[in-house]
C-alpha cells in the first residue's frame, strides 16, 4: 500500500509540474525561460520521480517546465512536442518513447530554432544537440561486474528491455565488455536471452516463466537490466521456490527494488540519484536556452549513428543488501520504513 501512495503521490506531482508552466512571465512582464519536458512514459515509477524532481528544479531556478506524457505511443509523442512548439517553448528535453523514431522531433526543433537534448535515452540517427544521462555503459559493466562476484560461473540468462531501445542496447555493450571472455571460455553460459516490452514486471514474468521451464529450472543467474523487469523475474523465481537463491540484478532503486534486496531476493540495483540528474537537466537545459557555452559539462560524447552527441553523464551508485543504509535511505531517496516493511525488526540494521 505505500508503494501505491507513493507512486500517486509522484503523479500528482507530475500533474502540478503542468499547471506550474502555465503562462510565458513573471509579474512586470519579465520574461521566463520555458523548458519542454517530453517524457515518453510517465507509467514506471523512475520516470514520475524525475519528473518530481525537475519541478522542484525548476521551482527553485525560476523557470517553468510544460510536461507531457506520451505513455508508450510515439505518434502522440510527435504531436505533443509540435504543440509546445507552437505554444512556445525556449528549450526541448525529451524522453523518447522509442530511440530510433524520433528523429522528426529534432527536426522540428530545429526547424523552430529550439535546441533538444536528450534526457536519459538517446535520439539514434538525428543531429541532437545534447544528451544528459548517467554513464549507460557503466550501468551494464556494473551489474555484470556485481553478479560475477556472486556467480562467477555457470548458467545465466538475460533479461533487458525494448529492442528498439539504444539504452538497452548500451546496457547490454557494457555487461558484455565484462562477461564475453568469461562466455567464449565456457566459464559463463547464456542459457537464454529476452527482451521485455516496456521494461515491465507484467512483460517479464511470462518470459521468465518460459525461460525456466525451457532449462528445468537451471538458471544460476540472471542478468536483469532494470528493477521493473527483476519484479517479474522475482515473481517467477518465488513460484519455483528459487527467489533469494537465484541472483537478480536490477536498475533504477525503484522501492519495490530495494525491498526486495532487503529481503534477499533481488542481488543489487544501480542507484541513479535521480534527484542530482534532475535537477542537472533543469540547470542545463535553462543556460543552453539563455544560449551560454555549456561544454564544460560535456564530459563525453556519444554517437548516436550520425553524430558525436555531446554529453553531460552523471555518476552511478552500486547498491546492495550491506549499502542500501549508506546509499538510498542515506540521500532520503527512500526510507527506512519503507525499505524495511517487509523485514523483521529484530533483522533491520540499525536506523543510523
Amino acid at each position: 500500500m505505500k508503494r501505491v501512495l507513493t507512486i500517486a503521490i509522484l503523479l500528482i506531482c507530475a500533474v502540478s509540474t503542468i499547471v506550474f508552466a502555465a503562462g510565458q512571465q513573471e509579474a512586470g512582464g519579465k520574461d521566463v525561460t520555458t523548458i519542454g519536458v517530453a517524457m515518453g512514459d510517465l507509467r514506471l515509477e523512475r520516470w514520475q520521480r524525475d519528473v518530481f524532481y525537475m519541478e522542484e528544479a525548476a521551482a527553485a531556478s525560476g523557470v517553468r517546465v510544460i510536461v507531457k506524457s506520451a505513455d508508450g505511443d510515439e505518434n502522440l509523442q510527435l504531436n505533443q512536442i509540435e504543440t509546445m512548439l507552437t505554444n512556445g517553448i525556449d528549450v526541448l528535453l525529451i524522453m523518447p518513447v522509442s530511440s530510433k523514431t524520433m528523429s522528426g522531433a529534432v527536426d522540428a526543433c530545429h526547424e523552430d530554432g529550439v535546441k533538444i537534448i536528450s534526457y536519459d535515452r538517446m535520439i539514434e540517427n538525428a543531429d541532437l544537440d545534447y544528451f544528459v544521462t548517467f554513464d549507460t555503459i557503466g550501468v551494464g559493466e556494473m551489474q555484470a561486474s556485481a553478479l560475477l562476484e556472486v556467480v562467477p560461473s555457470g548458467k545465466w540468462f538475460i533479461m533487458t528491455g525494448n529492442e528498439d531501445d539504444s539504452n538497452g542496447q548500451l546496457f547490454e555493450v557494457g555487461q558484455r565488455n565484462i562477461i564475453q571472455p568469461l562466455i567464449d571460455n565456457g566459464t559463463i553460459e547464456i542459457v537464454g536471452r529476452q527482451n521485455a516490452l516496456g521494461w515491465q514486471a507484467e512483460t517479464a514474468l511470462p518470459l521468465m516463466e518460459d525461460a525456466l521451464t525451457a532449462n528445468n529450472n537451471d538458471i544460476d543467474a540472471v542478468l536483469c537490466a532494470n528493477d521493473g523487469m527483476a519484479a517479474g523475474v522475482i515473481e517467477a523465481l518465488a513460484a519455483q521456490g528459487l527467489a533469494g537463491k537465484v541472483p537478480v540484478t536490477g536498475q533504477d532503486a525503484d522501492l519495490i527494488a530495494c525491498q526486495h534486496i532487503a529481503e534477499g531476493t533481488q542481488y543489487m540495483t544501480v542507484y541513479k540519484p535521480l534527484n542530482k540528474l534532475a535537477y542537472a537537466a533543469i540547470d542545463f537545459a535553462t543556460k543552453v536556452a539563455n544560449g551560454e557555452d555549456v561544454m564544460s559539462y560535456c564530459n563525453k560524447t556519444n554517437n548516436n549513428g550520425k553524430v558525436d552527441v555531446p554529453t553531460y553523464a552523471l555518476d552511478l551508485v552500486l547498491t546492495t543488501k550491506d549499502t542500501l543504509m549508506d546509499t538510498v535511505i542515506a540521500d532520503g531517496f527512500h526510507s527506512y520504513d519503507d525499505v524495511y516493511i517487509n523485514v523483521p525488526e529484530s533483522e533491520r540494521p540499525p536506523r543510523s
